[in-house]
């Protein structure tokens, strides 16, 4: 029998786990480093923050149906049979179909109803727990790699910059700072993958599915809201404002993160 070959697999380089953190100027030069606060050393539960995704996205839809009496507004009559046609209700004292399922103007076969239960329930402490375990994945350089972000080698996650991060009123002056940032790349990749969406959705609103990008945390309201949304694929959010759907879109954990100095400090407190 033919010897069988040996294939020696090459091992992945493997990068530790940073115990600190870089702090960014607006110039994109490091200023100082800090110690990696204590909340994002909770436990990895993906199965925690795939329920609460779904649960988020499920109470987020807005209940629809159709008016009670839709196609049901004609004065009809039925011939019976006999007549070579179709046993639908027709309009009086015409040919006309009408008000059956089917017909033009006629009302829907199933319709959805508004008092269909689509809410997902989740405990309020798995919720919570959730929350930390996506908190802690944005700490985690290989998720944030793995979810599909391109950032420089030497980053440490999440990116943290100085306060004056929230004092940027124009969006050209905030992707500026992200090419200084290096998150160049990662700008290109979010405005190559918009696609055009296909089906009926084009015409409801929705045209576009856009790929998610950076999630901006700042402290509190200030100008960088306005100046860093116009981005795509960038969401922004305070500190108190965040959950498990902006933190790991669609479940996925490890969002590229960027949050100031300020909203560093208050995401610590909540440890405490």
């Amino acid at each position: 029998m033919p010897e069988k070959k040996v294939v020696k697999k090459m091992k992945k380089a493997h990068r530790a786990p940073s115990k600190k953190l870089n702090v960014y100027g607006i110039d994109g030069s490091v200023k100082k480093q800090i110690d990696i606060p204590k909340i994002f050393e909770a436990d990895y539960r993906p199965d925690l923050i795939g329920r609460a995704s779904v649960s988020i996205n499920s109470n987020s839809r807005q209940p629809y149906a159709p008016k009670p009496g839709a196609g049901m507004r004609h004065s009809v009559s039925t011939w019976g049979k006999g007549h070579g046609v179709s046993r639908v209700q027709r309009l009086m004292g015409s040919s006309t179909a009408a008000q059956s399922p089917g017909n033009v103007g006629g009302r829907r076969a199933h319709p959805p109803r508004v008092n269909e239960k689509r809410s997902k329930k989740m405990n309020r402490k798995e919720m919570r727990l959730a929350r930390l375990s996506a908190l802690a994945a944005i700490a985690d350089y290989h998720k944030v790699v793995a979810r599909g972000h391109k950032l420089p080698q030497d980053a440490t996650v999440p990116i943290v910059l100085e306060n004056d991060l929230e004092k940027i009123e124009t969006t050209k002056d905030a992707v500026a700072l992200l090419d200084k940032v290096g998150l160049g790349d990662e700008m290109t990749r979010a405005e190559n993958g918009k696609r055009t969406r296909a089906g009926r959705g084009k015409m409801r609103g929705r045209k576009y599915r856009i790929r998610k990008s950076l999630l901006v945390v700042c402290s509190g309201k200030c100008p960088a809201i306005k100046s860093f949304s116009n981005l795509t694929g960038v969401d922004v959010a305070c500190v108190d404002s965040l959950n498990v759907e902006l933190l790991a879109p669609g479940g996925l954990a490890g969002r590229l993160t960027i949050m100031s100095e300020a909203a560093l400090d208050r995401l610590a407190g909540w440890a405490s």
